[in-house]
């Protein structure tokens, strides 16, 4: 936790308080209640106000661990043979306004995500302002049973984004939510251009990493083979060892890859 909050550097409470009043300010509003949330999300310190507005704050030190951290990706998939295709920000802002793009596509493809309403700035900071979505829960915190029901779902919706040429590129249990029995997609970084196919394979691997502690590998790569070719799963299955090495995925990564290796074999 004292990494986390180092990662993410503190933004000083009258800084975020600002923040605040000027989401609401945007809307005809003032603010009445603010919630901070203690998440995974190491790039942003996200909140709630007023019960309606799911508003991430982002500050330079974000914007600076993210490139790190981009860096860091792109060199590990360097050294495995593949072409990095993580993106760099170039700030705060522009962090705020790939994240709005990207969440608009995904809902103009027929998927759901909560509803982006605007990214500004705010003096150093970038500011991404979200619909709010007050009951939910992610699939890391659904019971095997649900999983295995939502399963088939996740996996069609992740073959939709893919075919229409978009990718998630952060995929896991965290940020995928049930909401109202529908599975809605945040945090998604929409990849694309020449690294499009191994976008694809990673984001398949990661989804599969994402369900296999929860219903099993097997079952996990049952669900995904209802969508994806045995190539798709291959192809997954090499990406599977730098998820493994990732500590926001904690799964049993040989098993995952002998499951996928059984399916094709």
């Amino acid at each position: 936790m004292a990494f986390r909050r180092f990662v993410r550097g503190r933004v000083e409470w009258s800084a975020l308080e600002a923040v605040c009043r000027e989401v609401a300010a945007r809307y005809d509003q003032r603010v009445a209640r603010v919630v901070f949330l203690e998440t995974d999300n190491w790039l942003s310190t996200p909140c709630v106000v007023n019960d309606r507005w799911f508003v991430k704050v982002l500050s330079p030190r974000n914007a600076l661990v993210h490139g790190l951290f981009t860096t860091g990706r792109n060199l590990g998939m360097f050294s495995s043979g593949t072409e990095g295709f993580f993106e760099r920000f170039a700030n705060p802002v522009e962090m705020a306004e790939h994240e709005l793009s990207a969440t608009r596509r995904i809902r103009e493809i027929g998927l759901n995500a909560p509803e982006p309403l605007e990214a500004f700035a705010h003096g150093e900071f970038g500011v991404l302002v979200l619909e709010y979505l007050p009951e939910f829960r992610t699939i890391g915190d659904l019971p095997p049973a649900e999983v295995r029901e939502v399963a088939p779902e996740f996996f069609a919706a992740l073959a939709r984004m893919h075919d229409a040429g978009l990718g998630h590129g952060d995929l896991r249990a965290e940020n995928v939510l049930v909401a109202d029995g529908e599975l809605y997609f945040i945090d998604a970084t929409s990849l694309r251009g020449s690294g499009a196919a191994d976008a694809r394979a990673y984001d398949l691997a990661c989804g599969l990493a994402a369900l296999e502690p929860t219903i099993g590998a097997r079952r996990a790569v049952d669900a995904a083979a209802h969508h994806y070719a045995t190539d798709d799963l291959l192809a997954a299955r090499d990406f599977v060892s730098f998820i493994d090495m990732r500590p926001d995925h904690d799964f049993d990564a040989a098993l995952l890859r002998g499951e996928i290796e059984k399916r094709a074999a």
